[in-house]
């Protein structure tokens, strides 16, 4: 059974504008270029070729599995990782086997959500696929190397799908106006509208024509046919953002957070902020990201900016959301305008590398340890200097073990509070000289 098979009088409008041929497909030119796997699959030239389809949703994953059904004349069979067991991927593939011992046509074996498969069900998979019985093409949101076991993946080709373009997203609704198969004329769409539409679509095909299709009933509410701003501001109340917690987009969109807040760009940052809160992010993550961030990107240039995530941190987890986000923004623009410096996590990161590379030496005999019994006969603490003893409140005395003499970890920037605090800088330079 293909998914072209389907009844389409009542289908949702996404389900009826499915493309029936490689042509029909749109926004996909790289991965359709003449010559790629997928193309071959889709123009009757492949072989048992299996593959992964990842993107983004809306790009087209269900499409194109069907569309290789259809064109090679192999049966589809489709799983969704949500619903199916490993009883229900052995029965589809014994059924397949079965097929295939017969010289029958082969068979298109379509798993959506693959990433959420446990290994156990991903497993049950590869005989399947190792012997050809089925062409199978999974789908996934998440990158394939995090989500799907290795000898899957090393008998199959990925194949990346790309987030469709305004331009595309544009010309499947006009399709949509005026083929058979969607309102055949009967609608037409203003440009702002269409604009509009487009822009909350997020280059997702299906968005784009579910919201059509509401637009098209608010539409026929006004007893009108023409498409205007309005219908699809009714029909689009809210745009629901492509962010997944638990995969790329929750590591994607931090990772921008945290690189427009050290790139010191306070506008991408609260857009970085709102677009997680927005789609239901932990503002505790957030809180706890920024504490970070204040001392690896800012550190003594700014010590306040610490001062400010911890009391944000604190304040997020009384309050709670909906009026964290106003904390948060608080935190965000300090850090993000305060000035930048790595002199303290550069500096740990070499002290832990000398550790780890067995640099350590041994505790100077007058640092160690004096306050129990018979430590003075060891000669533990003897020659300490005790610093507040003296005027200047600093002793002239190693610290660092011999093997370590002369390293300085701490190299402080000339930025924000580190260069103004020169007095301390100028200090420690003194300090490592042994001048006082």
């Amino acid at each position: 059974m293909s998914l072209f098979d389907e009844g389409q009088a009542q289908a949702p409008l996404a389900v009826r504008m499915r493309p029936t041929s490689v042509d029909d497909v749109v926004g996909q030119e790289a991965a359709l270029a003449p010559g790629t796997p997928l193309h071959s699959l889709l123009t009757g030239g492949g072989s048992a070729i299996s593959l992964i389809l990842w993107g983004p949703p809306g790009t087209g994953k269900t499409t194109l599995a069907s569309l290789v059904s259809l064109v090679s004349g192999r049966a589809f069979a489709e799983l969704s990782a949500v619903t199916s067991g490993v009883k229900d991927v052995r029965e589809v593939i014994e059924a397949a086997r079965g097929r295939a011992s017969i010289n029958g046509p082969g068979t298109v074996l379509f798993i959506d959500e693959v990433h959420r498969f446990s290994k156990s069900q991903q497993d049950a998979l590869l005989p399947a696929v190792e012997n050809g019985w089925v062409t199978l093409i999974a789908a996934t949101t998440e990158n394939p190397s995090f989500s799907v076991i290795s000898p899957l993946l090393s008998r199959s080709l990925v194949v990346t799908l790309q987030p469709l373009t305004d331009a595309s997203i544009a010309q499947l609704v006009v399709r949509a106006l005026e083929d058979p198969r969607g309102y055949g004329g009967g609608f037409t769409i203003s440009e702002p509208a269409l604009v509009d539409l487009v822009h909350l679509s997020l280059g997702d095909a299906r968005r784009a024509l579910t919201a059509l299709e509401a637009a098209v009933i608010a539409t026929e509410a006004d007893a009108a046919t023409v498409i205007d701003l309005p219908h699809v501001e009714q029909a689009i109340q809210h745009v629901a953002l492509r962010y997944d917690k638990d995969g790329d987009q929750h590591y994607d969109v931090i990772s921008a957070f945290i690189k427009s807040v050290r790139g010191s760009d306070v506008d991408a940052a609260l857009h970085y902020l709102a677009r997680m809160l927005e789609a239901g992010e932990d503002p505790r993550f957030v809180a706890r990201r920024l504490m970070i961030l204040a001392s690896e990107d800012i550190g003594m240039a700014d010590p306040q900016v610490l001062q400010t995530a911890v009391a944000a941190a604190q304040s997020v987890a009384i309050v709670g959301m909906p009026e964290a986000q106003i904390i948060l923004a608080h935190a965000t623009v300090h850090a993000a305008l305060a000035p930048k410096s790595n002199a303290i996590v550069t500096a740990i990161g070499e002290a832990v590398s000398d550790v780890r590379r067995g640099r350590v030496g041994t505790v100077p005999p007058w640092l160690r340890d004096a306050h129990y019994p018979g430590a003075r006969d060891h000669g533990h603490g003897a020659g300490y200097i005790y610093p507040h003893d003296l005027p200047e409140g600093v002793a002239q005395q190693t610290y660092l073990p011999e093997v370590l003499d002369g390293v300085h970890y701490y190299r402080p920037t000339q930025h924000g509070a580190e260069a103004a605090w020169s007095r301390v800088a100028q200090r420690l330079e003194q300090l490592r000289g042994g001048e006082h």
